[in-house]
C-alpha cells in the first residue's frame, strides 16, 4: 500500500517486510532490528503483534495518544530520535464509521486486551461508547487496560469480565481484536451459540479478510465489518507520518484488496 501511494505521489518508496518468524528471532532483537533500521536511514517503522508493547523501552518518544494506550504500532526515526506513535486507533475509528454507519455503541464486548485491543477500546470510547466491555483470558492485563481508560473516560463506561455470555447478551455489538482467525491461529475466539442475528461484529484481523467469525457472523445475519478497513485508515496516518503528505484511504483501500488477492485471500 505505502509503495503505491507513494507512487501516486511522485515518489520512491521502498516498503519491505522484517518478519520475525522468517527470520528466527523473537521479541528480544528490537534494539538490534531498530539500530539496523537507523544505519539504512529507514524513514520509520511500521510495528505489530507481539512487539507493539515491548518496542516502548526502546523509543525516545511516545505521542499522546501511544502513552495513554501503551502501545506503539509506529515509529517515526527522524534526527536521531524514534518517536513511537499508534495509528490503530485511528484506523479502527475512521475503518468502523465508514463501515458500520449508524451501528450503535451504547454496549460493546471486546474480545482481546493486547496491544491492538487497547488501540480499539481507545478507538471505542472516543466514540462515544457507553459501556465497553473487555474480556482477556490474561486477568491482569485486561484488568491494568480497564483501570486505565477509567481515569480517563470515566469508571462506569467500562469494565473487565470472565463471562462473555452474560456480556453479549445484553449487547449490541462485538469486536474482536484477538489473533484468532489469523492463518497461524484458526478457528473461533468464542462458541457460534452466542452470536445472534442483531449483533454488529467487528473485526481486526485482515488475513485472511474472511475469518471464521465473520462467516458465521454473516450467516446469522449480522452486519459485519472486516479488517481490512482498520489495516487501511491505520497505513493512511502512517503515510502522512512518514512522508508528510496526505493518502487518499480508497485509493489505498483498492490496493490494499487487490494485494489479498494476489495473495489469494477472498475480498469481503
Amino acid at each position: 500500500m505505502h509503495e503505491r501511494e507513494a507512487e501516486a505521489h511522485g515518489l520512491r518508496c521502498l516498503y519491505q517486510l522484517i518478519d520475525l518468524d522468517v527470520l528466527g528471532l523473537q521479541a528480544d532483537a528490537l534494539p538490534g532490528l531498530l539500530q539496523a533500521a537507523e544505519r539504512m536511514d529507514f524513514s520509520g517503522l511500521n510495528i505489530t503483534h507481539p512487539c507493539k508493547q515491548r518496542i516502548i523501552p526502546f523509543l525516545s518518544d511516545l505521542s499522546e495518544d501511544a502513552r495513554a494506550i501503551g502501545a506503539v504500532n509506529t515509529v517515526v526515526l527522524r534526527n536521531g530520535k524514534r518517536t513511537g506513535h499508534n495509528t490503530d486507533w485511528l484506523g479502527f475509528r475512521d475503518g468502523f464509521l465508514s463501515g458500520l454507519p449508524g451501528a450503535s455503541l451504547a454496549n460493546v464486548v471486546q474480545l482481546g486486551a493486547g496491544g491492538a485491543g487497547a488501540a480499539v477500546a481507545y478507538a471505542l470510547l472516543h466514540m462515544g461508547a457507553g459501556r465497553l466491555t473487555i474480556i482477556d483470558p490474561c486477568t491482569s492485563r485486561c484488568t491494568e487496560l480497564v483501570e486505565r481508560y477509567r481515569s480517563r473516560f470515566g469508571h462506569d463506561r467500562v469494565c473487565a469480565s470472565t463471562g462473555i455470555a452474560t456480556s453479549l447478551a445484553g449487547a449490541n455489538g462485538l469486536v474482536h481484536a484477538t489473533p484468532t482467525g489469523m492463518a497461524s491461529h484458526p478457528g473461533l475466539p468464542l462458541p457460534a451459540s452466542l452470536l445472534r442475528s442483531d449483533l454488529w461484529v467487528a473485526e481486526i484481523v485482515y488475513f485472511p479478510l474472511e475469518t471464521e467469525l465473520l462467516r458465521t457472523a454473516r450467516a446469522l445475519g449480522c452486519r459485519t465489518l472486516d479488517g481490512s478497513r482498520m489495516a487501511v485508515h491505520q497505513a493512511v496516518e502512517a503515510f502522512r507520518l512518514f512522508s508528510g503528505l496526505d493518502a487518499d484511504p480508497d485509493r489505498m483501500h483498492q490496493h490494499f484488496i487487490a494485494q489479498t488477492q494476489e495473495k489469494g485471500a477472498p475480498a469481503s
